[in-house]
């Protein structure tokens, strides 16, 4: 039996040349090469899973307009594993995002980034946008009410480009409104030209990776001399370097199965995000927001001063983009360990505490009002009758609640109002109601004068509780 499939390999071997596409496999690595070195094959095991599970929805979702909701909810709903293949293409965007994260981080800790393998961390840059895209336009294919605004901010960004803003606009949208148009265009782009761009540089990538080789773990005190480090480099490998499958492999193959089990499970038991309502761009008291991973540039856009957003749209990505793009061409040799460049531990950390506090404020949406808050209860309104009760009652009726916080509940828009009978005079309560101010609008003409008297009785009850000990005695008095 032995000698049977001997012969069966070597026939398959001289007819297809399997050997010598697993030649890479034996690439010689440097020995100490561990678990820091991962992340990168973890990255293109989590896009392997993207394109396994993308193919699988594809047989279901109908890219129209018309239908690709229906689908969705059919998928989610009925379909055999259908609810499960959503959990993994989603949590597998995430999983990849956080891979191809680690890995530009570690990368530029180590300073592999240095001489020789510029083109390597370049192509890396550009897969981490792909990535972004990928994120992106996957979201939008959801095709519910967040998915129909994010297409409206992305058209809206891209029409901020000097000279050829409107025609991206157009493009994006595919003509001049959000419809059909919009949808196929944006399927093409996630299902076919963004994943044939990134096999073509996951290819490009590795074969760089195959050429230069990986890069050995940095040393404080050696630098990276680009007249000598080529011979040092071969002369490290000869002397201690390993076939990459299977002396060093396995690391990847052990972390890789667990990536592919943690996203399974949380498929499995949490599933993935919960459509919205069906698109319906006429709506505005929607409350878009893209997925995690998108978050801290959500933020980032709502935070920007009005005045210059128009600027800061386009310049901040570009900024960032060419500020990656051109690291290893302004520092391409010298230190390589991470304690002899405190600068750039500095950098990620700055890096990943900007993008954690823009992440937490895209999450609290300050910004935006709360179109689900519910009505304040007695115990918080403090009456269960009277000018002060239906005063309760109004401020959320009018919508007033959407932006202004009673005691932790509503909006955070407007002002926290949970203590503003201790700020403000009942004229003053009057004012800021029939006038309005800022981004609020005037109430004025909207509220009939037993409703603002009940408004203002509510607002002048909101008071800090006084305490035993600020109580002063009546012989003080």
């Amino acid at each position: 039996m032995k000698w049977l499939f001997k012969a069966v390999w070597l026939w398959l071997d001289d007819r297809v040349g399997i050997s010598v596409l697993l030649k890479p496999m034996k690439h010689i690595a440097p020995h100490d090469a561990k678990w820091w070195y991962v992340f990168g094959t973890a990255t293109m095991i989590a896009f392997i899973v993207q394109v396994a599970t993308g193919v699988a929805l594809a047989f279901s979702f109908i890219p129209s307009s018309s239908q690709a909701y229906e689908t969705l909810v059919f998928i989610t709903n009925d379909a055999p594993f259908g609810n499960f293949l959503r959990g993994l293409h989603y949590y597998g965007a995430s999983a990849m995002v956080l891979m191809i994260g680690a890995h530009m981080a570690q990368t530029f800790l180590f300073g592999s980034y240095k001489f020789p393998r510029e083109m390597t961390w370049a192509t890396g840059v550009l897969l981490l946008s792909f990535t972004l895209g990928m994120g992106f336009t996957g979201q939008l294919l959801r095709w519910d009410q967040t998915a129909a605004w994010s297409v409206v901010v992305a058209a809206e960004q891209a029409g901020r480009v000097p000279l050829i803003g409107n025609a991206l606009a157009h493009f994006i949208l595919g003509g001049e409104t959000i419809g059909g148009a919009t949808l196929s265009r944006f399927f093409a782009i996630h299902v076919f030209v963004l994943p044939g761009i990134m096999f073509a540089f996951i290819g490009l990538h590795l074969w760089l990776v195959l050429r230069h080789g990986i890069s050995e773990p940095p040393v404080a005190g050696k630098v990276v001399d680009p007249e000598t480090y080529r011979k040092e480099y071969e002369e490290l490998l000869e002397k201690s370097g390993r076939p990459f499958w299977p002396d060093l492999a396995w690391r990847d193959v052990i972390f890789g199965t667990a990536l592919i089990l943690a996203v399974a499970l949380l498929a499995f038991f949490i599933g993935p995000p919960a459509l919205d309502k069906p698109p319906d761009p006429s709506v505005l008291d929607a409350d878009p927001r893209p997925d995690w991973y998108l978050l801290w540039y959500f933020a980032l856009l709502a935070l920007m001063p009005a005045k210059i957003e128009g600027y800061l749209m386009i310049l901040v990505p570009l900024f960032i983009g060419m500020l990656l793009l051109i690291t290893p061409v302004l520092n391409h040799k010298g230190e390589r360990a991470s304690s002899r460049r405190p600068w750039a531990i500095a950098v990620v950390l700055l890096s990943v505490i900007m993008i954690g506090s823009l992440w937490i404020a895209g999450q609290r949406s300050p910004w935006s009002p709360n179109f689900q808050a519910l009505p304040l209860t007695e115990k918080v309104i403090g009456a269960s009758s009277g000018p002060p009760f239906a005063g309760g009652q109004l401020f959320h009726d009018k919508a007033c609640l959407n932006c202004h916080l009673i005691q932790g509940f509503g909006g955070r828009r407007g002002p926290d109002l949970t203590y503003i009978g201790d700020k403000l005079t009942r004229d003053n309560i009057v004012i800021r109601i029939v006038n309005g101010g800022g981004n609020m609008p005037a109430f004025g003409s909207s509220l009939k004068p037993q409703e603002l008297d009940a408004l203002v009785a509510f607002l002048e009850s909101r008071k800090r509780p006084i305490r035993p000990q600020d109580q002063v005695p009546p012989a003080q008095k």
